[in-house]
């Protein structure tokens, strides 16, 4: 069994959770399973999924949150992080600061 990369994430709450990266099959069918029979994203199942696989410390459901924007947080933080797109923003940053270093 492949051992799958984890992340800690601090919401605007102060919240840490631990995000546990669940393999790119498990990926696919959470993008798979998040859409219903006309291929539009439904939020509470995404959410349930992401909640479910990815959000691994503390263990929470969508009624465990009790403030919107952070829930929506959360999810949108640990998508970011199975897609890989979180990744893009840190290298977007470091690239900035390298060309900023050079020009000096």
């Amino acid at each position: 069994m492949a051992n799958f990369k984890q992340k800690n994430f601090e919401s605007k709450k102060g919240t840490t959770f631990l995000f546990q990266h669940p393999g790119v099959r498990m990926v696919s069918k959470i993008n798979d399973q998040s859409k219903n029979k006309h291929g539009v994203l439904s939020e509470e199942r995404m959410s349930e999924l992401m909640l479910k696989h990815v959000i691994v410390q503390p263990k929470r459901t969508i009624d465990d949150f009790e403030d919107y924007s952070e829930y929506m947080e959360v999810v949108n933080k640990a998508y970011a992080f199975i897609t890989g797109n979180d990744e893009e923003e840190q290298s977007d940053d470091n690239e900035e600061g390298s060309e900023g270093q050079g020009e000096a």
